[in-house]
């Protein structure tokens, strides 16, 4: 009976449901995607052995490499919103996984930068591919003019979302 609750729970609107049957259909499907997104996100943290935290480091750090940027502990508490003792703790657990390295300043011998290993990049590949793939394959599905509706009506309501205090 609990696990109805939570399941159900992120199907749950707290507003006022769209007036039309089609606005209420679209509420609906997109809840139970961002339901599946959040089951998506645990099965992705269990394959990777990682926590949600030390997964979306990794992929930040993977990210900055592919785009030729060198990140250091103080950049990721910025990006992780998090303390500097956590971002030491996440760093040490990579570090000791062996999915980053820290790497020497060039011109500060005071200071290194985090870079992937091949180990963390395969990883973040490995988590991450079969999710994205699915999602490129059912948009590739889709005939342009319905493509191009269906980018409309995301930006639309991230736009009214990011609009929020």
């Amino acid at each position: 009976m609990p696990q109805n609750i939570v399941k159900n729970e992120s199907e749950h609107l707290y507003a006022t449901e769209p007036l039309a049957a089609a606005g209420k259909a679209l509420a609906s499907a997109l809840l139970r995607l961002r339901r599946s997104e959040h089951q998506q996100e645990t099965r992705r943290n269990g394959a990777s052995g990682l926590s949600s935290l030390d997964l979306r480091a990794l992929r930040y750090l993977v990210q900055a490499s592919r785009d030729g940027r060198h990140i250091g502990p103080k950049d990721l508490i910025g990006m992780l919103g998090t303390s500097s003792a956590n971002v030491t703790n996440i760093v040490d657990r990579l570090v000791r996984k062996g999915f980053i390295d820290r790497v020497s300043h060039p011109t500060d011998r005071r200071a290194h930068y985090l870079e992937p290993s091949d180990t963390g990049r395969e990883q973040v590949d490995a988590v991450f591919s079969r999710h994205h793939a699915a999602l490129v394959a059912e948009i590739d599905e889709l005939d342009p003019t319905e493509a191009e509706l269906a980018a409309r009506v995301i930006e639309r309501l991230t736009s009214a979302l990011d609009a929020l205090d």
